[in-house]
């Protein structure tokens, strides 16, 4: 039955190339769900355990989609045991099981072809200034405030925070992070300030990777020792993931304030990603217009590429709620060939005019998240 997911990572591989479905996402999920019912045994129980017949799924929102928390249980894949050569880990609270999902050579191509793509399309989209079209002309360089790769082989941020770098740049990501012995992520302050100061005197653009906890660490060391960058021109931030339950927060536009003043950038070159262990694709923050204001008077949203769908489930009904109204965020990722598409997030979420606003996690939810990775 691996064939027919076979067939199918095969024949989405063009539309990460092209960054659009060459047929409709209705047509392409309903052949991925029959094939992952077939192929997936574990997921195929879950489907029976439901009470859901395959006969009702006529739509792609009918798709049942497996809670993220069943990923620490299940071992939600296609690959046999032998083939599963990777694995990425969500980040949990010490002592919580994380979630799994695995890989292999079967499955690492499209998930690194749609996570280069979905940058490509999303991050630079939602970068845009002024007079810019796109990511710098001459490229930039690839600056990341996490451990590398080598020190944290889980972490499936790093493990796309690294493929985007060693395509973008003959020296690869520069990683400024650190594992602590504890295990937590450290920011290397030092390192961290010279390799930004030195960077910047070369003059070309650099995008610089972090979660938000990362963020909150380099502004307050910069501001300890008083010091303030000017990154060169073209140069940006993503800033992924938040920080509940760690020792200190800080409200999202007060930390892009800061991150924008202290490396010398305006508050719109900061841009939101949004991405988890258990997907192959990530959302990017953009503008939205609707008429909409957020909290922070920026009106922008987080939108997938073509190739995954968000849903906004009413947790009362179980249903898609209406446009302004509140709900557990659900993703259907063609992209999760050899896994399952559907995933059922804990995530409390509002659709607003074809983007989503994230409201933070469900009270009774597991805080997780790379940043919980730091002190």
């Amino acid at each position: 039955m691996s064939d027919l997911l076979a067939s199918f990572a095969e024949r989405l591989l063009p539309v990460f190339r092209e960054q659009c479905l060459w047929t409709s996402f209705s047509e392409l999920a309903l052949e991925l769900f029959d094939a992952q019912r077939r192929s997936n045994a574990t997921y195929r129980r879950f489907i029976e355990a439901s009470g859901r017949s395959s006969a009702e799924v006529h739509r792609w929102e009918d798709i049942p989609a497996v809670p993220t928390v069943a990923f620490k249980e299940l071992d939600l894949t296609a690959l046999p045991v032998s083939e599963r050569t990777r694995v990425f880990h969500s980040s949990g609270t010490t002592g919580h099981r994380p979630s799994r999902h695995y890989h292999g050579a079967r499955s690492l191509p499209i998930y690194e072809a749609s996570l280069k793509a979905g940058f490509d399309l999303g991050f630079w989209r939602g970068a845009k200034a002024d007079g810019e079209n796109g990511a710098p002309v001459g490229g930039w360089v690839p600056l990341s405030l996490t451990p590398p790769a080598a020190v944290v082989p889980h972490s499936s941020l790093v493990h796309m925070v690294d493929g985007l770098g060693s395509r973008q740049d003959r020296l690869g990501t520069r990683y400024l992070g650190r594992l602590s012995s504890e295990g937590r992520w450290e920011l290397d302050l030092e390192t961290t300030t010279s390799t930004l100061v030195e960077t910047a005197r070369s003059g070309r653009p650099m995008v610089v990777f972090g979660t938000a906890f990362n963020f909150v660490h380099l502004v307050e060391g910069l501001d300890r020792m008083g010091i303030g960058l000017q990154l060169p021109a073209g140069s940006r931030v993503m800033e992924t993931g938040g920080y509940k339950g760690r020792s200190r927060e800080w409200e999202k536009r007060e930390l892009r304030l800061a991150i924008a003043r202290c490396l010398g950038l305006e508050p719109g070159q900061i841009v939101g990603e949004y991405g988890m262990s258990e997907l192959s694709s990530q959302a990017y923050e953009q503008p939205v217009v609707s008429g909409w204001k957020a909290a922070d008077g920026v009106s922008r949203g987080f939108v997938f590429p073509p190739w995954a769908r968000p849903l906004v489930i009413s947790p009362e009904t179980g249903t898609v709620a209406g446009e302004g109204e509140v709900g557990l965020l659900r993703i259907l990722d063609l992209a999760n060939v050899w896994s399952v598409m559907a995933v059922q997030t804990e995530d409390r979420a509002v659709q607003r005019g074809g983007a989503i606003e994230l409201l933070g996690r469900a009270s009774v939810a597991e805080p997780r998240g790379c940043s919980l990775m730091a002190a």
